[in-house]
């Protein structure tokens, strides 16, 4: 068994939100992403994949392919069919959610990953 602490050794950039991978092997991975207040990830999908979010810290309005947007807060999952395209903004706090994800990743940066404890 691994585990990890997903509060711990949060990255924030200045300008971007920041994605860092927890756990990545060939059948799926574990991506940490973070954002200051007012940042957030523009429209983009995951082509291959499902992806599970868990929202850990903060609140976000996060959009599906209807581009509705939702507020979420700690302890919300969302669900994004492949393919589907979604955007995440923080509000006023820090937001921090996790995303798991089906598959080898299609970037080397994400191949290049952290592995759990």
């Amino acid at each position: 068994m691994k585990t990890t602490d997903l509060m711990q050794g949060i990255q924030f950039d200045r300008k971007d939100g920041h994605a860092e991978p927890l756990y990545v092997d060939k059948v799926g991975r574990a991506l940490r992403f973070a954002l200051k207040p007012g940042q957030r990830i523009k429209q983009h999908n995951s082509p291959n994949s499902p992806l599970y979010a868990v929202v850990l810290k903060g609140q976000g309005m996060f959009a599906g392919s209807d581009g509705k947007e939702t507020k979420c807060m700690p302890n919300t999952l969302l669900i994004f069919d492949p393919k589907e395209n979604h955007t995440i903004r923080a509000l006023d706090e820090e937001l921090v959610f996790v995303g798991f994800l089906h598959g080898e990743p299609s970037n080397t940066s994400e191949k290049q990953g952290g592995k759990l404890g």
